[in-house]
């Protein structure tokens, strides 16, 4: 019955491609495009899986192959669709003497498609007997002008073996290793080694199968560009043909307060079975014994909601009674569970949940459960929520400001990173306090510590309604990073309130003559104006600044202009990439 359902498909070419865009998200672009081939829709050989096992089976997998290619470039070429065309190709295939030679660059020149423009992508999940022979292979697809991908790195039989040989234009990461990467340190410690092995061979890095924001971040911070997955774009017959606006929001964690986003609960979830609210109480006690290392299992209704938790001691405990199992095995678990379990989204913040684990009688062996749009998502040991909530404290406080307890140099160095590499517009303040040094002299330290938390909390009370990031890099001088186009309404807000608050610092004899006199370095008298702000307002190029070095001397040097002034000003520099490197010419003296 399937051999002539395969029969049917070769001979009436019934077969449908479908296009996954590879996002570039360094530069905003679409790389290329994955092929994949489907057969006849609700037939039993619809899925690829299927299909391909069954042309094996009966030794029509060259066949098969060939019509998938053929249909791969002739729509990629109908379609129009740019970059480059990834076409999966089994190293069987390639390597079985029945399977006709220059096939592949007589479909491209038939349909009109460049050679460089395709992508050979040799799957590393089948083993190889003879490896010259496929290198061979692989060395007259280079001549023909095709490039070479390892699809599944790290699923197969050869693994760095195959990469070192071969050597590859791509490396597409399998999967399983991108799949909760941001929760399994094993998994993390493989992505870094592949990406420094990647920079060593210069070979250009995929990561596939992304269908979580997390998995995205991490990747994209390991520096991998090159990304593919149901979270980006699911495969279709009509893909996208660019990199739009709403896909760029969907590939960035629009993480604003790079601390605020590390303390969602949604990091900490593990994904665990659940069980129906029908479920008996013997098949619970059941899964238990199968898998000691559940203590708790969610329960949920129809709709895949949370309704309780079942948990491993109560149900033993009960078990163990006499005729506990007559009573209770036949039961459902709705009968022993936990009705009123702590369950909180996945973007809750782990400061609101602790709050809400200490206000209520919580035993710290148990767990809070975790969804996702109200459907049940994971659980999350209440001992991982409180020791991350005192890791990230700790973490915190080591980089923030002692005096202000403001996020310090290292985040916002961070911060700024983070919107280079996600090409994500931003705007930069530098604001810098003026006169502050004969304010200190004259009025103590302890007034011009007391003005410094003024500035902070008239800052962040500015930026209190819009998603911005204010950092305080030491004395009196702090950064505010802001997303939004309300950067300058913002700087005005922050002068006019420190102006008006600043003002009780001051005797009001100096209020009246509007300064003071004090004694410079040199020993000469001068007058002093109040404390004012001078603030340097950048926006910078983002192709241009390469580091969160260049983009700080920007508002560096724009603060510096607003300083020429003798009153608060705010400067709003033009100039938005790095300042040309200056190269001084020394003089040889015995030639002149």
């Amino acid at each position: 019955m399937q051999r002539k359902v395969l029969e049917y498909i070769l001979d009436n070419g019934e077969i449908t491609t479908l296009f996954q865009p590879i996002f570039d998200i360094s530069n905003h672009t679409i790389l290329g495009y994955e092929a994949l081939s489907r057969g006849p829709k609700n037939s039993p050989l619809e899925m690829p899986n299927k299909l391909f096992a069954v042309a094996h089976e009966h030794g029509l997998i060259s066949e098969l192959e060939l019509l998938c290619r053929s249909k791969a470039i002739e729509n990629f070429v109908k379609l129009a669709l740019q970059g480059k065309l990834f076409l999966n190709v089994s190293p069987k295939t390639l390597l079985d003497p029945c399977h006709p030679k220059g096939e592949t660059l007589h479909l491209i020149e038939q349909f009109g498609l460049a050679a460089n423009r395709v992508v050979i992508e040799v799957t590393e999940q089948e083993k190889v007997d003879d490896g010259f022979l496929l290198l061979k292979t692989i060395a007259h697809y280079r001549e023909l002008g095709f490039t070479i991908a390892i699809d599944d790195l790290g699923a197969g039989y050869s693994g760095l073996k195959q990469w070192s040989e071969l050597q590859p234009n791509y490396v597409k990461i399998d999967r399983y290793f991108i799949d909760y990467c941001d929760q399994s340190e094993v998994k993390k410690e493989f992505l870094k080694s592949i990406t420094v092995l990647a920079r060593a061979t210069n070979t250009s890095v995929i990561a596939e199968g992304i269908e979580r924001p997390e998995e995205l971040a991490l990747v994209e911070g390991l520096g991998i560009k090159n990304v593919q997955g149901f979270l980006l774009e699911k495969p279709s017959q009509q893909p996208s043909y660019d990199f739009r606006s709403e896909q760029i929001q969907a590939l960035t964690l629009k993480e604003k307060d790079q601390f605020d986003q590390s303390m969602a609960i949604g990091l900490l979830n593990l994904t665990q079975a659940q069980i129906g609210s029908e479920t008996r109480c013997k098949d619970a006690h059941k899964l238990f014994e199968q898998d000691k290392s559940i203590i708790s299992i969610a329960v949920l209704n129809q709709q895949s909601q949370p309704v309780g938790l079942l948990h491993k001691d109560q149900l033993t405990e009960v078990f163990a009674a006499p005729y506990g199992h007559a009573l209770y095995d036949k039961r459902p678990v709705t009968a022993l569970m936990d009705k009123h379990p702590l369950v909180v989204d996945e973007n809750q913040k782990l400061d609101t949940v602790s709050q809400q684990i200490t206000e209520q009688d919580f035993d710290i062996r148990r767990h809070i459960v975790i969804t996702r749009n109200n459907k049940y998502l994971g659980l999350a040991p209440l001992r991982d929520i409180l020791k991350h909530i005192t890791e990230e404290k700790i973490r915190h406080a080591q980089h923030a400001n002692p005096l202000t307890m403001l996020p310090g140099n290292v985040a916002i160095n961070e911060t700024i990173e983070q919107r280079l590499r996600s090409k994500d517009k931003f705007s930069l303040a530098y604001i810098d306090l003026n006169h502050f040094k004969q304010f200190n002299d004259l009025y103590g330290y302890a007034s011009g510590d007391s003005v410094i938390k003024l500035l902070a909390d008239v800052t962040v009370q500015a930026c209190a309604n819009s998603a911005n990031f204010v950092g305080h890099i030491g004395g009196d001088d702090f950064m505010v990073v802001f997303d939004q186009t309300d950067a300058v309404a913002i700087c005005n807000t922050i002068i006019e309130q420190f102006e008006q608050q600043s003002r009780v610092f001051f005797t009001p004899e100096h209020i009246n003559n509007k300064g003071y006199w004090a004694t410079n370095r040199e020993g000469e008298k001068q007058f002093v104006p109040l404390l004012t702000l001078s603030i340097g307002l950048v926006e910078p190029d983002l192709q241009q600044c390469k580091n969160s070095h260049q983009v700080a001397a920007l508002a560096t040097d724009a603060k510096k202009e607003a300083k020429r002034y003798r009153h608060s000003y705010l400067f709003i520099c033009k100039r938005r990439r790095p300042a040309p490197a200056v190269v001084r010419l020394t003089t040889n003296k015995r030639a002149i």
